[in-house]
């Protein structure tokens, strides 16, 4: 299967800059996985098409603020730091920028010196593994530092940071969203609760591979970036309960998703474990627990429609996002969502 395969027209207007007014006032397109069969919603209508005994599995991570600005300690260069993933306690993988400048044992300031750093080693694709220098608590520094890290399609700047997050979000260690869940406020996640359908909660703490382009012709040959995930055993037997007693599982965002599929074993089962998965999941994928989604609408020939095409067929979901850069739908991470179901 060729990556050319999930390339469609987008046009940059459809790509949206800014989130909606109201969270749950974006548009959400209702896609039924057999059929193909679409409708058009606003997305607090979720609630009519969920049903008691389903289980709604939201990632509860929490973006960095990880983009710092500072500048190199001997000749005052101003450099770019983007924190991708910690190595350990104080050292992080990190995209750097100009990369000349940052040469293993180059050392960096930010702010006023309240937080210091040294290059102590290259990473994966060009990036630097960066040891940081501070006093107190690393996350309260980078809270007072740091900018959110936003995709690179996303051109105009934040106003509140906390729209980037998820109303849900606990443990941090993101450089990006899990966009999806983006829609949901508290008050639609109680009318989700009092309609009995069960929440339960995963981490998976998403990489900035998300957003790296897909460089080979054949999806077989493309190696998927790693990220690190959990699951508590009560989140493991509330999913094991809904699906012994009927109930549909559903994934909210391409993150839940791979996490709940990296766990499964071959019945479906799952139970409580944490680790690092680098599951690509595409056309042929048997799914072993997770029966619908709830995702955003992604970029061509992106891992993410792969994955999204693997659940409700090629035909079906390309025909759909023709259908939503025709109506008018907003793209990526502020974006429409979409909700494949059965």
């Amino acid at each position: 299967m060729k990556v050319k395969d999930f390339d469609f027209y987008l046009p940059e207007e459809s790509i949206a800059q800014h989130p909606a007014a109201k969270r749950d006032e974006s548009r959400l397109m209702v896609l039924q996985k057999e059929t193909g069969e679409i409708e058009h919603k606003k997305f607090k209508d979720i609630v009519d098409y969920l049903r008691a005994g389903d289980c709604l599995v939201l990632n509860n991570t929490r973006v960095l603020p990880a983009r710092l600005f500072g500048a190199k300690e001997d000749t005052n260069g101003k450099m770019e730091f983007l924190l991708l993933k910690r190595v350990e306690k104080d050292t992080w993988e990190t995209l750097v920028k100009p990369g000349k400048r940052a040469k293993i044992g180059n050392r960096f300031v930010f702010g006023n010196g309240e937080l210091k750093a040294e290059v102590v080693g290259m990473g994966e694709e060009g990036s630097r593994l960066v040891r940081f220098e501070y006093e107190g608590i690393f996350e309260e520094v980078l809270d007072s530092l740091g900018q959110m890290p936003l995709p690179p399609y996303i051109t105009e700047q934040l106003e509140e940071k906390e729209r980037y997050q998820t109303v849900y979000s606990k443990e941090v260690g993101s450089a990006a969203a899990p966009t999806a869940g983006l829609h949901f406020t508290e008050e639609l996640l109680q009318r989700i609760k009092d309609k009995g359908v069960e929440i339960a909660f995963v981490t998976l703490h998403v990489g900035l591979g998300t957003f790296r382009p897909v460089k080979v012709d054949d999806i077989n040959d493309h190696h998927m970036h790693s990220e690190y995930y959990q699951m508590s055993q009560e989140t493991a037997d509330t999913i094991n309960r809904c699906k012994e007693n009927g109930g549909r599982l559903i994934g909210v965002g391409t993150t839940s998703c791979r996490t709940i599929e990296s766990i499964a074993d071959e019945n479906g089962k799952l139970k409580e474990q944490s680790g690092w998965t680098e599951i690509f999941i595409y056309p042929g994928y048997k799914f072993k627990a997770l029966d619908c989604l709830i995702t955003n609408f992604h970029l061509p020939q992106s891992t993410l429609i792969m994955l999204v095409s693997a659940l409700a067929g090629k035909e079906h979901v390309m025909n759909a996002y023709e259908v939503a850069v025709k109506d008018g739908y907003r793209f990526f991470s502020f974006g429409d969502a979409m909700f494949i179901h059965k």
